[in-house]
């Protein structure tokens, strides 16, 4: 018998296979999905808060259990232009006015208790590369005020590694009976609280420059106040991964891939074809990701929140623009390219983003004319979705904040449905047109999953806006920097965007719930802070960067 691996024959060596697939199998699955191995290794849990805390009398401030409704209005737009050519266009906001939100009046502000319960917390260490600049921005006292003021309302997260991580034998007992009674209850990533965390932001605001546009880095603009910044979302009854940059989109190379490595090369030495094949293909399936957004601005918000997060606001040379792959190139004349395609080498993962602020199919209807109308198929998704949904791994997809009259005058946008101008009365208003849209496109979607199988798909409630004393071009502003003046706690069950939940319900894409929280964070508004602000307008649409859109890629994270 000959020695070494050559001995290894028949029964000694099928029996050794099997057990290293069978090993392999149960390493996947608790590094969970082929996705968030490739994009999100295993990190921290949210902390569940303490006895301590959880003995707090119930916050006053909240979101209430009722659903917001929201309507349309119709409103001249003026001197606009297109949004797809045109910088100015992204500062043009919607006219979609929220029912039961104060359009003239402050914001309800908070009381404090003043004798919550604080907790010490160790400052948050600045970039090196951006200390000099961080310095240019230091709290003025009021500013100081108003961080105090959030952290007696709000539960602080001191950084892991902190004393005041530490507890005690019961403390540790009555969490483990806490975690206990939440795995039992059904999770909501929507439902839960902002609590103040010094480990936000993810990623610096003077840094980003590749992927953050200038008009959304309020660090680089003339405002003060940051502590927005610092908060993140905690969902109730969610034992969730937390986002850590340090370890984000290293080159995988797991514990299953050192298997799946360690099972070709012996099949190689025993000549086992067959084998040989299978390996690579399941080895290779868990690469190759590609993330897609598509939708509006606050679609390319994210898609942006996205890039800053995954490389920690820092120049990656290595990134490649791989735009052309999906026909994301800047056409003569055009301000921008309808979107954007960026490949990470070493996962050979793609996070792009599409802009297609309807989600409808835009055909002009004289190819020959410039100034033609457009055909906007209201039953149609976009064409770009049609031609690369094979390629997608996660998709969210996002519209609302240009269904109005003049958002469809200026694009020259006429509503068609099969394949003819509109002729139901219930469709030709506005918000019939856009509900008609979003459930058309979710069930064109939900037909495409089974063709589809490693597809997730998303659709992102609409982000909310937060304009007082009037609307974005009658004086409308939103001046508060007092974190969480309305609340911090979303109590309710249901989405405040209906629209989205009823299209989603009972289908296999997921609602990516994201307007309740959002409506509690007024003051992460860009504000009279844009670079290209017009005199006496604001930008109440609009979230600074590192921000608000933060958490919604963590909460998209977590369903994943």
């Amino acid at each position: 018998m000959k020695g070494g691996f050559y001995g290894l024959r028949g029964k000694q060596f099928s029996l050794i296979l099997i057990a290293l697939i069978c090993t392999t199998i149960l390493i996947w699955a608790w590094e969970k999905t082929p996705l968030l191995t490739t994009l999100l290794p295993p990190q921290s849990r949210f902390l569940m808060p303490s006895p301590e805390i959880l003995m707090v009398a119930p916050v006053v401030g909240s979101v209430s259990s009722k659903p917001n409704t929201y309507l349309k209005e119709d409103l001249p737009h003026g001197n606009l232009e297109k949004e797809i050519i045109t910088e100015q266009a992204e500062q043009s906001f919607d006219v979609t006015a929220q029912v039961g939100s104060s359009a003239t009046s402050s914001p309800e502000k908070s009381k404090t208790d003043s004798s919550s319960t604080t907790t010490t917390v160790k400052k948050k260490e600045i970039p090196k590369d951006a200390a000099e600049e961080e310095s240019k921005h230091k709290q003025d006292p009021e500013e100081e005020r108003r961080v105090i003021q959030a952290e007696q309302s709000v539960d602080v997260v001191a950084p892991i590694g902190s004393a005041n991580t530490s507890l005690s034998t019961k403390e540790k007992d009555g969490r483990n009976l806490t975690t206990s009674l939440v795995e039992k209850k059904a999770c909501n990533y929507a439902k839960g609280k902002w609590v103040a965390d010094y480990r936000r932001p993810l990623y610096s605001g003077f840094g980003c420059k590749r992927w953050l546009s200038e008009m959304w880095a309020c660090r680089l603009t003339q405002r003060s106040d940051f502590s927005y910044e610092n908060f993140r979302w905690q969902p109730e009854n969610c034992e969730t991964v937390e986002f850590e940059r340090s370890k984000f989109l290293k080159s995988y190379m797991s514990a299953a891939s050192l298997l799946l490595l360690t099972i070709f090369v012996l099949l190689v030495y025993s000549g086992s074809r067959f084998y040989i094949v299978f390996i690579v293909l399941v080895y290779f399936r868990m690469q190759d990701k590609t993330v897609a957004l598509v939708g509006d601005s606050l679609g390319r918000q994210q898609f942006q929140s996205l890039m800053c997060m995954v490389t920690g606001g820092k120049e990656r040379s290595d990134v490649k623009d791989v735009g052309r792959e999906y026909g994301l190139v800047k056409a003569r004349g055009a301000v921008r390219p309808d979107g954007w395609a960026y490949r990470f080498p070493t996962t050979n993962t793609t996070i792009l983003y599409y802009w297609s602020a309807s989600l409808c199919d835009l055909e002009p209807l004289n190819i020959t004319d410039p100034a033609t109308n457009y055909a906007m198929h209201l039953d149609r998704p976009a064409a770009f979705l049609r031609r690369y949904l094979h390629k997608f791994d996660v998709l969210v997809l996002n519209t609302g904040h240009h269904w109005n009259r003049g958002k469809l005058r200026a694009n020259r946008w006429i509503m068609h449905v099969g394949g003819v101008p509109n002729t139901n009365r219930k469709i030709a208003d506005v918000g019939g047109a856009k509900n008609f849209t979003v459930y058309s496109v979710v069930k064109w979607l939900d037909s495409q999953l089974p063709k589809h199988p490693r597809l997730k798909a998303f659709f992102r409630t609409i982000s909310p806006r937060h304009f007082f004393h009037g609307d974005w071009n009658t004086g409308g502003s939103c001046d508060n920097t007092t974190p969480l003046a309305g609340g911090k706690e979303v109590l309710q069950d249901e989405s405040s965007d209906p629209s989205a939940a009823g299209a989603v319900k009972g289908t296999h894409v997921k609602l990516l719930d994201i307007t309740a929280l959002s409506q509690l964070r007024d003051e992460g508004h860009i504000s009279r802070y844009s670079i290209r602000a017009t005199p006496g307008m604001q930008d109440c649409l609009h979230w600074c960067l590192p921000g608000i859109p933060d958490a919604w890629n963590e909460i998209l994270f977590a369903q994943l």
